[in-house]
């Protein structure tokens, strides 16, 4: 089964479109407060001092949005499938959970008891879903909720949002914790940068848990999720396996600067390792890696850069969204070329603690052979650029946006969104749980 086709909102999402490669050059990370917006535009005098519900409805009520907003319940109410690179599933891709040892104790589980033991009944109601309920697939990345699903963090009383921290910080690794936790305050920091800390703050996300966690030990399916701007994590425990994904991360701006150490940008790592990736590149090799000569090319179909997503294709409601492969294959890299890819893929997966973050890698590793990188944009770093990693079992994305609260129009090393998805079905760990319930566990 495939998706719906994006063919009946390219009319208004073709306003989007821009062309001329030179015009994305030279915006730089260092450079963003250039483009600070004065605190008395109107367009944040307009909102300064909404409440969260106050904002959306403000935004609901854009005619642009109600089109979009309709486009995407639409995508949202659509049965699951899953991404595909042609729209049929492919079977058998994903290796079978196993039972965990007994024992071990589980600290994710653990975790989210204690934080359910401490809510109101009406707070429990708020925040529990089934597991199969389908406010997963609610999550979203605007300013504004787009779905009211959980318990928004902010409102939450200090103990309950400690322990929703706590429950991150066990099932995340230490610099998947660090780092998630670094796009919230990044959010908090852009709140505060264009005076809406209302609006955009370091706990303005929702939080909810999918199943029973108390029979996490046993291997049972549970998850949870949190969700806002720029930050997206789906979270499922079954068996012996953690699936996070869909995953979107990002940052405007993507660094901090005026207070406290310096610290490297967001995704400094994973920039760095796909730039020297690109940069490795034969001039045959590039040939094949390098769709678009610029993230505005101008050579892009319609309809290829969307108004809300830009380039990346793997974002919210996208659950069954058919991506076709391109760029060049990685059996066509050298064996350094191929040890950076993997390296990349493991800076996207490294949310995941040790032990679970390998055997994610392990199917990586399986399909090798059938995995493409596609670049956007020039190789050396002097562009903003767009980059994707596809194979069966995965789909990671790094792109570099224009500004939405800030004022630069065109795409800038600044701002960065970045997303994650396991393909052929198994985003929510929605395979692996079909493999759990057949063996009757």
């Amino acid at each position: 089964m495939s998706a719906a086709p994006d063919e009946d909102i390219d009319g208004f999402f073709s306003t989007a479109r821009t062309s001329g490669r030179e015009e994305a050059v030279g915006l730089t990370d260092e450079s963003y407060r250039t483009f600070l917006p004065h605190l008395d535009d109107p367009k944040l005098a307009e909102v300064r001092g909404m409440t969260y519900e106050e904002f959306a409805q403000n935004r609901y009520r854009a005619p642009f949005l109600r089109d979009l907003l309709s486009y995407w319940d639409r995508l949202y109410r659509e049965p699951f499938v899953g991404v595909t690179s042609d729209g049929v599933v492919r079977e058998g891709l994903y290796a079978p959970p196993g039972t965990p040892p007994s024992d071990t104790g589980d600290g994710p589980s653990e975790a989210a008891v204690r934080f359910l033991g401490m809510l109101t009944p009406g707070e429990l109601d708020a925040v529990r879903h089934d597991m199969d309920a389908p406010q997963w697939r609610a999550w979203s990345n605007p300013e504004f909720m787009v779905y009211r699903v959980g318990l928004r963090m902010e409102v939450l009383a200090p103990d309950k949002t400690s322990a929703i921290h706590d429950l991150l910080r066990a099932s995340l690794s230490p610099e998947g914790y660090a780092q998630v936790t670094g796009a919230m305050e990044l959010n908090g920091q852009l709140g505060e940068l264009v005076g809406l800390p209302t609006v955009m703050n370091r706990h303005s996300y929702w939080f909810s848990v999918f199943g029973d966690p108390s029979a996490g030990a046993r291997g049972e399916p549970w998850g949870w999720q949190l969700f806002g701007h720029h930050v997206a994590l789906n979270f499922v425990s079954v068996g012996d396996r953690h699936v996070i994904a869909p995953v979107f991360l990002g940052g405007e701006p993507a660094l901090m600067d005026d207070e406290g150490p310096a610290r490297e940008p967001l995704f400094a790592v994973r920039e760095r390792l796909a730039l020297e990736l690109a940069g490795s590149l034969t001039d045959a090799q590039r040939a094949r890696a390098v769709v678009y000569a610029s993230v505005l090319d101008p050579a892009m179909p319609e309809g290829r850069v969307h108004p809300a997503d830009e380039r990346h294709v793997a974002g919210a409601f996208r659950d069954n969204r058919v991506i076709p492969y391109e760029g060049i294959p990685a059996r066509q890299l050298d064996d350094g070329q191929r040890d950076l890819l993997r390296r990349l893929v493991a800076d996207f997966l490294h949310l995941m603690v040790e032990g679970r973050r390998e055997l994610a890698l392990a199917e990586y590793d399986a399909h090798v052979d059938e995995t493409r990188f596609a670049w956007y944009g020039a190789t050396d770093g002097s562009q903003p650029f767009y980059f994707r990693v596809h194979s069966p079992v995965l789909i990671a994305e790094f792109d570099d946006h224009a500004g939405v609260w800030l004022n630069n129009k065109l795409p800038a090393r600044f701002h960065v969104h970045t997303t994650l998805r396991h393909p052929n079905g198994n985003d929510y760990a929605k395979a692996l749980i079909a493999q759990w319930r057949e063996r009757g566990e």
